[in-house]
């Protein structure tokens, strides 16, 4: 046994972890949650463990052709150059067959020196058939058993492979409900076979207070479930009577329904969000832990020198980042201009579309799904241009994967790029670029280098959302709809802008049309926003600063660390 596996550990699942841009095991925001907050674990020494599958083709490589259609191809990457392979191997049962799983490690460290682990569980195995050693490639790919077999291998076999590894386990923490079968693991580990499959045969409530499950999407369809049948063929009598009983919803076996059942903590990732998912499942207690990033991860190179010399200590502490107030605003806009210098030619390398620093500039990276909303922004193509004409010229960064089945969103990705070129090819003062096979290096790039940053999702249906905040590490203020995060950190014209009404006035509804907030989007950028940019370059240090001290300060994985140890795990 590993020197210090003894002592009590936290082990966090997640059907995807985001580390990297050489690691490409994650598809978008749940990924790149997960693993900011696992750095900041390592950087606040918290004993945590990380779960998830190795993923090796990773999500997709995104190419659009001539017509603007995604094409996904898989990622070629190589395993072995970033993880230690383990001699541990632990089988799960699918459908009756014994599927072997084995693992590899790969370690963060934190910027205390703290080494926090990894594990890849990986099906990739000589033992296994050529169907089960496609089990851990495709990140959400396959069909309904293909995906059902993954969270088979995620929760049961994580559980076991943990075992295998040695360490004594106080809390498992599920971040979304594709590891919920953890819970089903845990019950049969605290079960009386002598008294049977009954329900008073299992130490349900042992089996709760060890698990803590968060939840991501206030949308029905995010919530995984299966077909009953299908469940009982894959799962081969393993999941008791009672725990279906619990967790089957409309015929089917709801995974969030299984994890709320079996946990002793449940949270939403916004205060908002909170509130949808406690109206969705009546009855539950769920509090709200909202989101972060890790800013070390995300911080632009000119900013971390700036807050290296004005908030020393920020990376240990960026709480002290509240400090931002008192940076010079000159030194900030000159911090800026360095970081969207190094965009703006990232954008002329691979479009040659000749934007320039100087001129005003919108990113907009999501993934693009409908609820998203991505063309907001485009509803009315000839007030835009009006906009520009009247107050300055704009340019337009787009950037994101649209799931391989979600042909909705592709063709959003097709409309964009298609008014892009009939825009640009008009020789008039707005300019747009779409940039393919957004990642985290694309990412830090847009956050940092953009002048504001663009959200506008369809409320109730933004959980979080984290693009913005990591924005505003980088003194970049956010214009959204106000759903997810963005109820709490917008300060009109202080943070950013809003675009609606608030969910307090009267006027507000929930399905408000897509047109009026958009016409509100216009209406800020000719009145307040491009104005105070290229006119008023003290005020616009002056939101900079803000939004590095009232949101940068808060919204990061060190404060939601802190909550989830408070809150969740010291009981």
């Amino acid at each position: 046994m590993v020197v210090g596996q003894d002592r009590e550990h936290i082990a966090y699942f997640s059907m995807e972890i985001g580390i990297s841009h050489s690691i490409p095991t994650y598809a978008g925001g749940l990924g790149i949650l997960a693993g900011d907050l696992i750095k900041s674990f390592a950087d606040m020494r918290v004993p945590v463990i990380g779960i998830t599958l190795i993923n090796s083709k990773g999500y997709f490589h995104q190419v659009i052709d001539n017509d603007g259609n995604q094409i996904e191809t898989p990622v070629e990457w190589r395993v072995n150059d970033f993880m230690v392979l383990m001699p541990n191997i632990i089988s799960v049962n699918i459908e009756g067959r014994e599927v072997k799983v084995r693992v590899w490690k790969h370690m963060i460290r934190g910027c205390s020196g703290y080494n926090i682990p990894i594990f890849f569980l990986d099906t990739n195995t000589d033992d296994n058939t050529p169907y089960d050693k496609t089990l851990t490639s495709s990140l959400y790919g396959g069909d309904k058993s293909y995906r059902l077999a993954q969270e088979i291998v995620l929760g049961i076999g994580g559980v076991r492979m943990l075992e295998s590894l040695g360490y004594n386990i106080k809390k498992y923490h599920m971040n979304e409900g594709h590891s919920a079968l953890l819970t089903l693991e845990l019950l049969h580990r605290m079960q009386n076979y002598e008294c049977g499959e009954d329900e008073q045969c299992f130490n349900i409530e042992a089996v709760r207070n060890k698990c803590v499950f968060t939840t991501h999407t206030p949308i029905a369809a995010g919530h995984d479930s299966f077909e009953t049948d299908l469940f009982k063929k894959m799962l081969n009598g393993y999941a008791p009577q009672f725990v279906l009983d619990r967790a089957i919803h409309d015929g089917n076996f709801n995974m969030t329904l299984l994890a709320l059942n079996f946990s002793t903590y449940v949270n939403g990732v916004a205060k908002r969000h909170g509130e949808i998912t406690r109206e969705m499942f009546p009855g539950y207690t769920i509090d709200a832990i909202t989101n972060g990033i890790h800013p070390q991860t995300w911080i632009s190179p000119p900013f971390k020198t700036l807050y290296d010399k004005y908030v020393p200590g920020w990376v240990r502490d960026p709480f002290t980042l509240r400090y931002g107030l008192s940076i010079p605003k000159e030194d900030i806009l000159d911090a800026h201009m360095e970081a969207k210098k190094q965009l703006i030619d990232e954008v002329n390398q691979k479009t040659n579309m000749k934007f320039d620093p100087l001129r005003f500039t919108i990113g907009y990276a999501r993934r693009f799904t409908e609820y998203k909303r991505p063309d907001l922004i485009l509803q009315d193509i000839d007030r835009l241009k009006q906009v520009a004409e009247k107050v300055g010229d704009i340019q337009i960064i787009f950037a994101g994967k649209a799931h391989a089945k979600d042909y909705r969103g592709k063709e959003l990705i097709k409309k964009v790029i298609q008014i892009a070129n009939k825009i640009n090819s008009e020789n008039c003062r707005v300019k747009m670029v779409f940039l393919q096979n957004y990642d985290m290096l694309v990412a830090r790039k847009m956050v940092a280098g953009c002048d504001i940053w663009l959200n506008n999702p369809q409320r109730p249906l933004e959980a979080s959302g984290t693009s913005g905040m990591k924005a505003a590490l980088n003194g970049v203020p956010q214009a959204s709809t106000l759903d997810g995060w963005w109820l709490e950190g917008c300060v009109e014209n202080i943070t950013g802008w809003s675009l609606g009404p608030h969910p307090q006035d009267a006027e507000f509804r929930e399905d408000s049309d897509m047109k009026d907030e958009a016409r509100d989007l216009y209406e800020k950028l000719e009145n307040v926003i491009i104005p105070t940019f290229y006119g008023n370059k003290d005020k616009w240090a002056d939101i900079m600063r803000h939004c590095i001290a009232i949101n940068a300060s808060f919204f990061n994985t060190y404060r939601m660390a802190q909550q989830y140890m408070a809150n969740a795990y010291i009981n």
